[in-house]
């Protein structure tokens, strides 16, 4: 296993599913490893994607501006009924989603074979 290869941390990146394609080429250029989980939660339960990647020496700013150049925030609107109306009317409330939430994870050991 040569130096060039040690996997030092592992980001664990959460983003919207409308990011992925973008976010996984921006990653390729970079050369970053990476694996793509579908996943969904979060506050709206809609469907986003987990990205495992793994970080060498001195790469997490790196991977953080590719990440931060794909996965853009969007403005969504949550129907909520009014409190107190006498009619069950529904109203659109902005919600800010998207980007991404980043964590970097020591890595104890490493093994390719």
């Amino acid at each position: 296993m040569s130096e060039s290869t040690n996997i030092h941390f592992i980001m664990t990146a959460v983003i919207q599913e409308q990011d992925v394609d973008l976010a996984l080429r921006a990653l390729e250029q970079i050369h970053a490893p990476v694996t793509h989980l579908s996943s969904a939660g979060g506050f709206l339960g809609r469907r986003n994607a987990t990205l495992l990647i793994g970080l060498r020496d001195n790469e997490e700013e790196k991977v953080h501006k590719a990440l931060q150049s794909s996965c853009r925030q969007r403005v969504e609107y949550l129907a909520i009924p009014l409190e107190g109306s006498p009619l069950p009317m529904p109203t659109p409330v902005p919600v800010t989603v998207g980007g991404a939430t980043m964590f970097s994870l020591p890595v104890e050991r490493f093994e390719e074979f």
